[in-house]
């Protein structure tokens, strides 16, 4: 019986040492996003943004990832998402909850003006 046990430790044992290697071995995904020229794509994300001014710009992006943006007051007026689903950061919250899917359109109707945002996410 001892043996038994002892092979079943063993075997463990060495379980846990190959799931350990692996984990140390293999890379995981990096979350490259790139803000690219826009000109003729249409599979790209592109957000129509709005500094403290009323200059308004668009950026463009490929990639999964995260771009979070360092000025305080950014607006977003309009987000098209290309091939990608994608989500904004404002009000302390990723939003929205359930990405906008694949090929939309977004705007924010009930708020002309766009809305604050602080990052974009493609994932």
């Amino acid at each position: 019986m001892k043996r038994i046990t002892k092979r079943a430790a063993l075997a463990t044992l060495a379980s846990v040492a190959m799931t350990a290697s692996l984990a140390v071995a293999l890379p995981t995904a990096a979350y490259a996003i790139n803000e690219v020229p826009c000109a003729g794509r249409t599979d790209l994300v592109r957000a129509t943004i709005h500094a403290s001014g009323d200059s308004s710009a668009n950026y463009c992006y490929a990639n999964a990832g995260t771009e979070m943006y360092v000025q305080d007051v950014w607006w977003v007026t309009v987000i098209s998402t290309g091939n990608n689903r994608v989500q904004w950061y404002g009000d302390g919250r990723w939003q929205p909850a359930q990405p906008i899917p694949k090929w939309t359109v977004f705007t924010w109707p009930n708020h002309p003006g766009g809305v604050r945002i602080q990052g974009i996410r493609i994932l």
